[in-house]
Parts: structure tokens; C-alpha cells; sequence
């Protein structure tokens, strides 16, 4: 199967072993392991494994992503494995690739007497600075924008 390609799987699927064919002396069989992950693309963050699908997807709605990962190992009669093989799903509700899912919050600050808010909206922190700046004359208000995970970033001439 090429890569990037979506599927939907039954939700009454079956993990772990499964024999592929029970009239073969080789008795092969299939592995499957799951994984949470960001991302189809091929440098993605993984997290796992998980021995089912609904602990995966419980752990991929608590980082944030929107996709699982499924491998299927066919394992020889010896427990060599044969063939691997990986299934991207999309988890429903996930957001298209590109698009940034952290919520993120603006954070004014004033660089001269130090005093701050926390906003969700880009209008609320102007206010905020106008007033501010308003209220006492040769004051600098600068914004800082949060998203988890990536840290406090300054937005520099954000006020022109």
C-alpha cells in the first residue's frame, strides 16, 4: 500500500494475533500494534505503541493529533517477521494538514512598569495596550504569543 493513503477501519476490528491462514504448516500470523500520530507524512511525531485501537486514539485526543497508525507484522513460524505493513487512519475531527491546532493566547506586557494581561483575541491585547498606554504616558507595551509546547514567542512591531 502506498504511503498516505486513508482507510477507514470497523470499529470491532480485533487487535493482536490473527492467523492468516489456518491450513498452512508455516502458521503464519499478524501482529498489530497501534500508535498516536501527528501527522501522514513521513517525518511525523509517534507516540506509542498501544495494544488497541481505543487506547490509542484515548492517548492521540490528549497530545492533540489526528491520526493513528497501525503496523501489521506477518510473522513466520519461527516469529520472524516477514512482511510489515502500515495503516494511516484519520481520526475524525481532525484537522486538515497545515493547519495549527495549539490554541494559542497573546500576552500583553508592559516593558516599563511590568504590568500584564492574557488575552484570546488579537483586538482584546490592543486594547489593552491602548489603554494602557493612555493611562501612562512614555509606557511601551510589547505582545507575546503562547502555544503549548512551543513556548512564549514575541511578536516584534506588532503596533506598526
Amino acid at each position: 500500500m502506498p504511503p498516505n493513503r486513508f482507510i477507514q477501519v470497523s470499529a470491532a476490528e480485533r487487535t493482536g494475533y490473527r492467523k492468516i491462514s489456518p491450513g498452512t504448516p508455516s502458521m503464519a500470523y499478524k501482529e498489530f500494534f497501534w500508535m498516536a500520530c501527528d501527522s501522514a507524512e513521513q517525518l511525523r511525531a509517534e507516540y506509542g505503541p498501544f495494544h488497541t485501537r481505543q487506547e490509542a486514539e484515548l492517548e492521540a485526543k490528549k497530545l492533540g493529533f489526528g491520526y493513528l497508525l497501525r503496523y501489521e507484522h506477518i510473522l513466520a513460524g519461527n516469529d520472524e517477521i516477514e512482511e510489515v505493513r502500515c495503516v494511516f487512519i484519520e481520526l475524525p475531527g481532525a484537522l486538515p494538514i497545515g493547519v495549527d491546532s495549539l490554541p494559542v493566547t497573546l500576552h500583553t506586557r508592559c516593558a516599563t512598569c511590568g504590568e500584564s494581561a492574557v488575552h484570546d483575541k488579537g483586538w482584546q491585547a490592543e486594547v489593552w495596550a491602548d489603554i494602557h498606554e493612555f493611562e501612562h504616558s512614555r509606557h511601551r507595551v510589547r505582545l507575546f504569543q503562547h502555544a503549548r509546547g512551543k513556548g512564549l514567542k514575541e511578536i516584534c512591531d506588532w503596533r506598526g
